[in-house]
């Protein structure tokens, strides 16, 4: 058995434990009411996540469950599973988990849904954002829309939000990166996107798909030279204890969509679906203001362990973006105008 088989087993077993349900949860959410008993159960909703408690990301899952416990008291039953790497899960599991109805709400950076939606590659396109509040307008707005419907006509979700993972940059063990001719060679950690891993190949790095979990492995043991994350990021996952060097390059801006098990969602009453809908609304706004605290936060830290944060010159910024022009010629021919329109190209 793989292990992916075996860990769905396994969560499905212990999720039906949890449930008090003779079946998956996969398939007995939505509770429906068939009796005067079922019908006094509360909807147990779970969230789960892949970072810390103290995290924005999973402080914003909390108020979310706060502000639902609120308005439905014992109508609804509220659980968390913070981060799924301390059960010995990878940070993509969260995908299968949520579409298998194991967990009912997550969140993922969108470039992991790349190869079941090639759409939202357009999302992960380099210096596609000069700042985060055209970021976020394009997100909440109509580029975000459609790729929310590019994603519930591809994967088993209702998505109902984007939280905020921001400004990438680069750290790494080697060298200071001033200029993109300072990637050369360096082996990188990318997210599971073809749009990320030609980005790096255009600026003569090499660059490897890895897991969270597979990264954090292998920056410990220096067989790793390089990640991109934002710092808030870098920090949370311990990575700038063995990094020195950390450039400010904000090469890509990303988000990360919010999903709900569609039948879950689906066989809600209405007023809870609205009320999810209002509470992420809320949960949203306040973890992109957590996350801008969280960077600065973050860059304190890394100052602490000893590591230099490197501000790009006008120059070294514009090294980057030339470097990486062609992917914008190339991305013509996989992408409809319309979206590209939409991105702003």
């Amino acid at each position: 058995m793989s292990r992916r088989r075996f860990l769905e087993a396994s969560a499905l077993i212990g999720a039906a434990a949890l449930s008090d349900a003779s079946v998956p949860a996969a398939v007995a959410a939505p509770r429906q009411a068939t009796s005067t008993a079922t019908a006094r159960r509360p909807i147990r909703i779970v969230m789960g996540g892949y970072g810390p408690p103290s995290t924005g990301f999973s402080q914003a899952l909390k108020r979310i469950g706060d502000r639902l416990a609120a308005k439905f008291g014992d109508g609804v039953e509220m659980k968390y599973v913070y981060n799924i790497l301390d059960l010995g899960y990878r940070g993509d599991d969260i995908l299968w988990m949520v579409e298998q109805g194991i967990l009912t709400l997550g969140y993922q950076s969108s470039s992991y849904l790349t190869e079941r939606v090639p759409d939202l590659g357009v999302a992960d396109l380099p210096f596609l954002f000069s700042d985060a509040a055209r970021a976020r307008a394009a997100m909440d707005g109509r580029l975000g829309q459609v790729l929310t419907a590019r994603i519930e006509a591809g994967m088993n979700y209702r998505i109902l939000g984007y939280f905020e993972n921001g400004f990438r940059h680069v750290s790494n063990r080697v060298h200071p990166v001033r200029m993109a001719a300072d990637m050369k060679g360096l082996t990188i950690r990318v997210l599971p996107s073809r749009v990320q891993e030609r980005t790096f190949e255009l600026l003569g790095a090499v660059p490897k798909v890895m897991d969270l979990s597979e990264v954090i492995a292998a920056v410990k043991a220096g067989t790793l030279d390089a990640q991109e994350n934002p710092f808030a990021n870098t920090v949370t996952y311990g990575v700038h204890q063995f990094h020195k060097f950390h450039s400010e390059t904000n090469h890509f801006y990303l988000s990360r969509p919010i999903f709900v098990h569609r039948q879950s969602h689906d066989g809600w009453p209405k007023e809870l679906q609205e009320e999810m809908r209002a509470a992420i609304r809320d949960a949203v706004i306040v973890q992109r203001d957590a996350h801008v605290m969280e960077e600065v936060d973050a860059m304190a830290a890394i100052r602490a362990a000893g590591g230099e944060i490197l501000t790009l010159t006008r120059d070294g910024h514009d090294s980057f973006v030339k470097a990486v022009t062609p992917i914008y010629h190339e991305v013509r021919t996989q992408y409809s105008k319309e979206l590209l329109t939409l991105a702003g190209i």
